[in-house]
């Protein structure tokens, strides 16, 4: 199966060129696992190379809500009120513990995520 690392730029270009080319290969068939291990180094190569960054949690809520078809009002009972909700989606105010539980538990947003630091006006919290 002749696969070796991949270790420059050249390596991964070649790698993408032949797994284009397998893209039809059976699975369990020595082009299907050619693909698969190919595909398992790629993106090892990717996340090395081209790492994607975590959103901080005002960018998971937006995010989460615009998957979910949510609009501000369906955050109140996990956020408080109207006015509430607008300053912590604005980072004029900062996510309480209160807050992260409900909106982790009710909108699955790990709570991870939501725990990270962030801007909220002229302040890091």
């Amino acid at each position: 199966m002749d696969i070796k690392p991949i270790r420059t730029e050249r390596d991964y270009r070649a790698a993408l060129e032949e797994i284009e080319r397998l893209m039809d290969a059976e699975p369990e068939t020595p082009d299907g696992d050619r693909l698969d291990v190919l595909a398992t180094l790629v993106e090892a190569w990717e996340e090395k190379h081209f790492p994607i960054e975590e959103p901080d949690p005002i960018e998971a809520i937006q995010h989460r809500m615009e998957a979910l078809g949510m609009s501000r009002k369906d955050l109140e009972p996990m956020i408080g009120g109207r006015n509430r909700v607008s300053e912590v989606l604005s980072r004029k105010r900062p996510l309480t513990i209160h807050m992260i539980r409900r909106l982790s538990e009710r909108m699955h947003i790990p709570a991870g995520i939501l725990i990270r630091a962030y801007e909220t006006g002229d302040k890091r919290l």
